[in-house]
């Protein structure tokens, strides 16, 4: 039996997938958490095989949580289940340290088959992601700009983009404001703007 942990801030999400698989002889939902600090509580006291997790959780993002897990727990296994666009998320989650990529308006069906694909020790991305991670030629405006950003610029990026200050950002990350200031003039550099509300106005048009 497959022991999942689903994460989101959302009570309705929690609760959906625990009677989808209420029934399952395969999956069983051991518990559902609401924020990114709550998961390592829960690994503490529970054995779990897979976290279920979003990426946007108050008190520790998905991404930066997906970092600690890699370190304090390993054998956890970790799926992104998100409504964030998988092609700007997906390929530096699981750079990352995820194993799947999965998108809230997925199947039951599909949401099945990448918990029993990741269990077995394989990644879990749609067939549209994995032709274009496969593919060598992306012609995009929007996502040529986006391939040149690291996992790190992409979390203080969406940081800023949610309305975080400096110090916010530099605490979440664990890191200082100074470096948080290196990270937006090389964000500006790399998506061309030349100020902060430009920078933001480009990390919103990266998330349509």
């Amino acid at each position: 039996m497959i022991k999942l942990l689903v994460v989101d801030n959302h009570p309705i999400v929690i609760k959906g997938l625990e009677l989808l698989f209420v029934t399952s002889p395969q999956i069983q939902v051991v518990g559902g958490v609401n924020n990114g600090e709550a998961i390592f509580d829960f690994l503490k006291q529970h054995p779990v095989d897979i976290i279920l997790t979003e990426i946007d959780l108050p008190k520790l993002n998905g991404i930066t949580a997906l970092r600690r897990l890699r370190k304090e727990f390993p054998k956890v296994k970790t799926i992104m289940f998100t409504a964030q666009p998988e092609e700007i998320y997906a390929i530096n989650t699981i750079k990352s340290g995820a194993e799947g990529y999965l998108m809230k308006t997925a199947s039951i069906a599909t949401i099945k088959e990448a918990i029993l694909k990741v269990n077995d020790g394989n990644v879990y991305l749609s067939e549209a992601m994995a032709e274009q991670m496969s593919s060598k030629n992306r012609s995009s405006r929007t996502g040529s700009y986006y391939k040149k950003l690291s996992t790190r610029e992409i979390e203080v990026l969406k940081l800023l983009a949610s309305g975080r200050k400096n110090k916010e950002i530099a605490q979440e990350l664990e890191i200082n404001e100074k470096t948080v200031s290196t990270y937006k003039a090389r964000l500006m550099k790399k998506l061309n703007v030349s100020n902060i509300v430009d920078l933001i106005s480009r990390a919103k048009l990266l998330e349509l």
